[in-house]
């Protein structure tokens, strides 16, 4: 009972900037600018808020256990709800899709950072830091790769802090960068943003920020099924590293069961209960009405909506500038080239896939 109390004042606050977020989307979407629906998204505004509190006010250590709560658990918990927008025919076209897009983006974000270490001279524990969580899933395998490796807790935080604001630049201009250079193609800006982005938190805010500036939920639903996918790659890629890394010493301990993403499970079941649901509800006529099942989807999507929103105001919560600054600049300047480079692979592959035709 204590831990729950002591998670409380965190997630309100992160509620709180959600709530603020959302009225503030409003009123300068709809009554300042007049729009029906506002052009400017709640979860830019979300992380936004978030990240001027956390620099700006000093919080305390109160409510640190809610911000790791809200940026851990309720953000697994608004990615799982996503799967409701999904069928499981959604799943197998892009997950199969995505899958040779993703392995092209880790191989060449590998091989230039390995290339880009012998030049700026930064410790190989750093460098595969960044390769993992920019090639993977961003802070979580930066986190899930530390120990196989023996990275400094400098490094880590170092490298966290280098992929998550290369992320969030990334969250903020991919939605609009992308439908230009794919002419609004929302298969190809789904993959697009699955593969560029770091952080499943920041491509599920990406989406929704496209989503809510161009009213089109497909490049929500497409970047999270390509981002999940992409997730699954630590299975393979830690024990990976940690045979490079080890090969000449005591193999380090790790287990498999640490760093499978286990809310990709929870995802998928998500998908699995909308299409039975539309099957056996719109279909076959059992359980429920149209209208409730309806009225059931919809309530999930805002559910998902909102921990989404929550999680991105606790991930601005926990970005702290100042320890990012007195870091030095060479792995910064890796970091950078690094998510340059996986966006860059990442659009001249769907290029390629669309002149195949694998990508309409």
């Amino acid at each position: 009972m204590k831990k729950i109390f002591d998670t409380l004042p965190g997630v309100a606050l992160a509620f709180f900037i959600y709530l603020v977020a959302d009225y503030t989307s409003d009123l300068v979407g709809k009554d300042i600018l007049g729009y029906k629906k506002s052009p400017i998204s709640t979860v830019l505004f979300s992380i936004v808020f978030g990240i001027l509190i956390g620099n700006f006010v000093k919080l305390g250590e109160t409510f640190s256990k809610g911000i790791t709560f809200s940026v851990k658990f309720v953000l697994r918990l608004g990615i799982i709800l996503l799967g409701i927008r999904l069928s499981l025919w959604d799943v197998f076209k892009f997950g199969s899709i995505s899958i040779p897009l993703i392995i092209i983006c880790i191989v060449v974000v590998i091989i230039v950072v390995r290339f880009l270490i012998t030049k700026l001279k930064i410790s190989p524990e750093m460098s595969y830091l960044i390769a993992i969580g920019t090639s993977i899933c961003g802070a979580s395998a930066i986190v899930a790769t530390a120990p196989v490796i023996n990275a400094k807790k400098a490094e880590v935080t170092y490298a966290v802090a280098n992929i998550t604001i290369f992320g969030i630049l990334g969250m903020f201009l991919y939605p609009y960068i992308a439908n230009v250079l794919f002419d609004g193609n929302t298969s190809a800006i789904g993959l697009f943003v699955g593969t560029a982005i770091h952080e499943t938190a920041q491509v599920a805010a990406s989406g929704l920020i496209y989503e809510q500036q161009f009213n089109d939920p497909r490049v929500l639903e497409v970047s999270t099924i390509t981002k999940l996918v992409r997730n699954t790659f630590l299975i393979v890629m830690i024990p990976l590293f940690a045979y490079f890394y080890n090969r000449n010493s005591q193999a380090a301990d790790y287990s498999i069961t640490k760093i499978f993403p286990f809310f990709v499970v929870g995802f998928i079941m998500m998908v699995i209960f909308r299409t039975a649901g539309d099957h056996l509800i719109l279909n076959e006529g059992l359980f429920i009405d149209n209208q409730t099942w309806g009225q059931v989807i919809n309530l999930l999507k805002e559910a998902s909506g909102i921990c989404l929103s929550v999680a991105m105001a606790a991930l601005g919560l926990s970005t702290n500038f100042k320890e990012i600054k007195t870091m030095g600049h060479k792995p910064f300047v890796v970091g950078f080239i690094a998510a340059f480079v996986v966006g860059f692979a990442s659009l001249l592959t769907i290029l390629g896939f669309q002149g195949l035709g694998l990508v309409s």
